[in-house]
């Protein structure tokens, strides 16, 4: 029962705080007493701090008001991409403490090669936090594939096949969870972004996934796999795809083909900055393909073009499916969103003008390129706002 006296009263501080005793008596059901002595264990583990004295009405002597703290504890956020690895911190107001991100070139990699390098970054996120005076409670992985009970089944552009990462922090001593780059990006999206509480968040990296979100949950399916949007099929008998089949998404709008499309046929590899000389054309960066799109380069554009059609193509697919409310393009697709904007909308508005009338709104992530590390280390702090007793050792 104190365990869930706890969560209720944290929650309902994170909800609405900052709150006095009082008022946390009043909108938990609890008595004063109680109250007071569950604040009293969250204050020791720093869970909340004081803010000061508040009036809570016209009578009577003022109460001390209480609200979260980012002085003491904090999580962690990893995640595992085809070109970087990454961490974050964040304490519990949500505010982001510490965050790197390591370029890296993990394709066909070996697997205890890139969780040796990550976990090396780990301990230096964990290092530069605890300088700060937090305790990081617990962590979360984000990788580029489905994930299920922390094997991660698939990662065809790291050429990972059935991987078992569930004992990458061992050495830090720290619970962690590993979940889908695409859920926690939408995640990410819900709690550092817009804050909309309903919509279909589209993850463009060097693979293609999507995260939906409903009433404020992500929604996950039978085997937690749902959203592997890169492999809904454009064309049928389209170029063949890692995953092994013909025509996916993923090969029109993947970071990929977007690059890849612009190199060999302008001949400006060399004109993107990040390009190395006689590298082939995904060595070239998504940020000099932004360069070349904003000069107006038709090779850049007609390549924007088609990917754009094909993502309106598949998304037509997803509305008719689970009509969202909104669509949230990230990762690359928030960089090229001002290109893509046009070509997606159109698409959706001519398939699905017949039916639905006005297709859902389409916007570009307001978390940018972290919201999939940022939403692991999100989905900790949920873990310790719904059971502090747990995870804080209470």
């Amino acid at each position: 029962m104190r365990a869930r006296n706890l969560a209720v009263v944290l929650g309902e501080i994170r909800r609405s705080g900052p709150l006095t005793r009082a008022a946390l008596a009043d909108l938990t059901g609890l008595t004063k007493t109680t109250v007071s002595k569950l604040v009293s264990d969250l204050l020791e583990a720093g869970a909340v701090v004081e803010t000061g004295a508040v009036r809570d009405g016209e009578r009577g002597r003022p109460g001390v008001a209480v609200a979260l703290s980012g002085h003491r504890v904090a999580t962690l956020g990893l995640e595992i991409n085809v070109d970087y690895l990454a961490a974050a911190v964040v304490d519990l107001t949500l505010a982001v403490r510490v965050r790197r991100t390591r370029p890296a070139d993990n394709r066909n990699s070996r697997p205890e090669t890139i969780l040796r390098e990550l976990r090396d970054l780990a301990r230096w996120a964990v290092s530069e936090a605890e300088a700060q005076g937090l305790r990081v409670t617990g962590a979360a992985l984000a990788v580029p594939g489905p994930v299920e009970g922390g094997l991660l089944h698939n990662a065809p552009h790291l050429g990972w096949r059935d991987v078992r990462v569930a004992g990458l922090l061992d050495l830090l001593d720290l619970p962690f969870e590993v979940d889908n780059e695409a859920n926690l990006a939408a995640l990410g999206e819900l709690w550092f972004g817009s804050g909309a509480t309903d919509f279909l968040y589209v993850s463009g990296e060097i693979g293609v996934g999507a995260g939906l979100v409903v009433g404020g949950a992500l929604f996950r399916g039978t085997n937690g796999q749902a959203g592997e949007l890169g492999h809904v099929v454009v064309l049928p008998d389209g170029p063949a795809c890692r995953c092994g089949g013909r025509g996916c998404l993923e090969v029109y709008a993947g970071q990929d083909a977007l690059l890849g499309a612009v190199a060999p046929l302008s001949g400006r590899v060399a004109a993107l900055p990040g390009a190395a000389a006689g590298m082939p054309a995904p060595a070239a960066s998504l940020e000099g393909l932004a360069g070349l799109l904003e000069a107006g380069d038709p090779v850049a554009r007609a390549a924007c073009e088609e990917a754009g059609r094909a993502l309106g193509t598949a998304l037509t697919s997803a509305v008719h499916l689970l009509d969202p409310g909104m669509i949230v393009l990230g990762g690359s697709f928030a960089l090229l969103f001002p290109w893509l904007e046009r070509p997606v909308g159109d698409v959706l508005s001519a398939r699905l003008r017949h039916m639905r009338g006005k297709p859902p709104r389409l916007v570009a992530s307001q978390a940018g390129a972290d919201a999939a590390v940022l939403g692991a280390a999100g989905l900790i702090i949920q873990q310790v706002v719904a059971d502090p007793a747990g995870t804080l050792g209470l």
